[in-house]
């Protein structure tokens, strides 16, 4: 029992890593569509590469969707709109209007008269909607005379022609045509106006029925246009698979799939999806461990890459399932930008390959899609490789767009050969695509506040010189603000020359004294009135203050809510030194005194990267390299070397990945750097 809780101690890493994996896999086997996989790669205008293929069941031949497509067109152009007689409409309106003509008629019209005018009245309406007053709707508009649609009257249906019916204007001017030569004038005007208030349109637009016939006439189209039969041929090796075969092919996957995955075989379907994603997991683990073990062994950072993994599969198998038309939709190349934003991009492109051979397995044409989608996911990684500004992402995407457009062009014409079987749909897919991935600009955002991580992308915020902490550093003390500046270019130079990240370097130079902002006046570089507040201190206060700015420094930080990778910079830029001048002048007056070294060193920590590292260097002879009177070549290298030595001495970069090559290099360009500053030139001889 001791022996296996000594081994789960010492192996839990390992082990939390492969549970961790394996909760993975079994969530995306659980996601994946149970259904058998076609075991033949073919594609059109290329040839039967495998056995002659024999049919082991019946099964139909499909029509394409462009014939579908046409047989719908057609049926859909032959369909007549349906509209209804409204008895109801009809009825309602007849009674108004006799109310209306016996309320009107004129009180000394005898009942012989008004008899016969009701029935002149009544029998005129009747007519008109008997024939109908049809309804304008956007299914007859434009439509000739000729046009037919279906009549709904008393539940039988009749067709008839549009100009068999009244249109309000027509059944108006029919009944000022008729009246004219049966009424007198006085009684023309009373009777047109009682009549055309009371005229209906009822012969209205039945959109249900009309769509019930609709969708009726579309299901009578046949998805099939012949039979394979058992037994039967369908392709032999070697055999060109042009149009007509590989819509047989097409047919034959997609009946052995649905026969595959209802039979008994599921269990075998698991256990195939089981073993392939994880022997793709476990080649993504191994690649960690080898290669990035530094990643490995960071548990939000695996947890998030398998985050990220995750959630495109679950995209993917979602659309493969029920809208497989838009899977090139799904904006695969976020998983390599997200990824190389927050890591390098040798583990973003591996990251993508896992995630592209494991949705391979999801769509039709695998090597086609896999293809497609591992060249945008490259130049995808290629687009963010160096990303110092936020516009590279509206590069990124038309980078990605036309890579789409490129290979499917390309994979097209070797196909088919020619442009005419190129689907415009896809460009607008590809295009759609592209403008997805800018979800990674939230996507990022989300992941960074969910696991802490601080991106290239936040650095750049940082690092603008109008950010509101950099803002105020320039206001409340102006020297030490362009001290900062000058540190982080210098600092950005070093890094670049000994490898880092140069984007890290530059922003937390520029915010690495801080701290200095409570007390301005207390740091030489902000004294312009010829008044140092030290000379009222004693040398241990005056130590202290200069101390307590880092100290003050990282709760400024924490309190604007830097991220700790910056805080990092306010820390250790001064690791744990003395308070060199401070120190030697409290021994100097007070030799036989004995000194608390403590007042004047630093709390650290050391340098702890190589970024860190270069910013201490970076600060120190900048510093120093205000105080040099007349600088020359030779003052500058004696100052370099000195202060580089010192801190060498003091095992300053004792925790810092940071070689005496790299060093050596490092003295090099502050020396080259400061000779530009102060435009020190070389004397040559004469």
């Amino acid at each position: 029992m001791k022996t296996i809780i000594a081994f789960l101690k010492t192996n839990s890493l390992i082990i939390y890593r492969v549970l961790l994996f394996l909760l993975a896999a079994a969530i995306i086997v659980g996601v994946f569509p149970k259904e058998g996989k076609f075991r033949y790669e073919f594609q059109r205008g290329k040839p039967w590469m495998h056995e002659d293929l024999i049919a082991p069941f019946d099964f139909p031949i499909l029509k394409t969707e462009a014939e579908i497509s046409l047989e719908q067109d057609a049926v859909l152009r032959q369909l007549k709109p349906y509209f209804v007689f409204d008895s109801e409409a009809v009825a309602q309106s007849r009674r108004k209007l006799l109310e209306g003509f016996q309320l009107r008629l004129p009180v000394q019209t005898d009942r012989s008269t008004a008899a016969k005018k009701e029935e002149l009245v009544l029998g005129l309406f009747d007519t008109i909607t008997h024939t109908g007053i049809i309804e304008m709707n956007a299914v007859i508009e434009g439509k000739p005379g000729e046009f037919v649609v279906v009549l709904l009257k008393d539940n039988i249906a009749s067709e008839r022609e549009l100009r068999s019916f009244f249109t309000i204007q027509s059944a108006d001017a029919f009944v000022k045509r008729h009246l004219a030569s049966v009424i007198t004038t006085q009684e023309y005007d009373f009777i047109v106006g009682i009549m055309e208030n009371h005229l209906v349109q009822n012969i209205r637009f039945d959109p249900a029925t009309t769509e019930r016939e609709r969708q009726t006439a579309l299901n009578r189209i046949s998805l099939a246009r012949g039979m394979i039969q058992k037994g039967e041929r369908i392709i032999s090796k070697g055999d060109l698979v042009n149009s007509e075969r590989h819509q047989i092919l097409e047919s034959f996957k997609r009946e052995y799939e649905i026969q595959v995955g209802g039979s008994a075989a599921y269990t075998g379907i698991l256990a195939g999806q089981s073993i392939l994603v994880l022997i793709a997991l476990s080649v993504f683990m191994l690649f960690l461990i080898f290669f990035r073990p530094e990643v490995f062994r960071q548990n939000k950072m695996v947890v998030f890459m398998l985050l990220v993994l995750l959630m495109m599969v679950f995209v993917l198998s979602y659309m493969a399932r029920f809208h497989p038309g838009y899977l090139y939709l799904v904006p695969l190349c976020l998983v390599p930008i997200i990824i190389r934003i927050f890591s390098d991009t040798r583990l973003a492109l591996f990251v993508h390959l896992v995630t592209i051979f494991i949705t391979g397995f999801l769509v039709p044409n695998s090597f086609e899609f896999v293809f497609l989608q591992l060249i945008a996911g490259i130049i995808a990684i290629i687009s963010v490789a160096n990303l110092q500004k936020r516009s590279q992402f509206a590069k990124s995407i038309l980078l990605i767009f036309l890579t789409y457009v490129a290979v499917y062009t390309g994979m097209n014409l070797m196909q088919e050969g020619n442009f005419s079987t190129m689907e415009l749909n896809m460009f607008v897919m590809f295009g759609g695509n592209a403008m997805l991935t800018l979800l990674a600009y939230p996507l990022i955002y989300i992941f960074e506040k969910l696991f802490g991580f601080t991106t290239d992308v936040t650095l750049l915020e940082l690092s603008d010189t109008n950010n509101k902490l950099l803002r105020q550093l320039a206001e409340k003390a102006p020297g030490t603000f362009q001290h900062s500046l000058q540190v982080a270019n210098i600092a950005e130079e070093l890094i670049r020359e000994i490898g880092g990240n140069p984007l890290l370097v530059r922003t937390g130079a520029l915010y690495h004294d801080i701290g200095k902002m409570n007390n301005p006046l207390y740091f030489i570089e902000n004294q312009i009135t010829g008044v140092n507040p030290h000379d009222e201190l004693s040398y241990e206060e005056s130590s202290s203050v200069i101390i307590n700015h880092v100290i003050e420094g990282v709760e400024m930080a924490r309190r604007n809510n830097l991220p700790e990778i910056l805080i990092d910079f306010i820390r250790t830029h001064h690791g744990t030194r003395r308070v060199e001048y401070f120190y030697m002048m409290h021994q100097k007056e007070n030799p036989d005194d004995a000194i608390n070294e403590e007042s004047f060193t630093y709390h650290g920590p050391i340098p702890f990267s190589k970024e860190t590292a270069v910013v201490m260097m970076a600060d120190s002879v900048e510093a120093a390299s205000r105080s040099i009177k007349k600088p020359s070549q030779e003052k500058l290298d004696s100052l370099v070397e000195s202060i580089i030595n010192k801190q060498v001495d003091d095992n300053q970069f004792d925790n810092s990945p940071i070689t005496m090559r790299d060093i050596t290099r490092i003295k090099k360009i502050l020396k080259k750097k400061l000779m530009n500053i102060y435009h020190v030139r070389i004397a040559y001889p004469v």
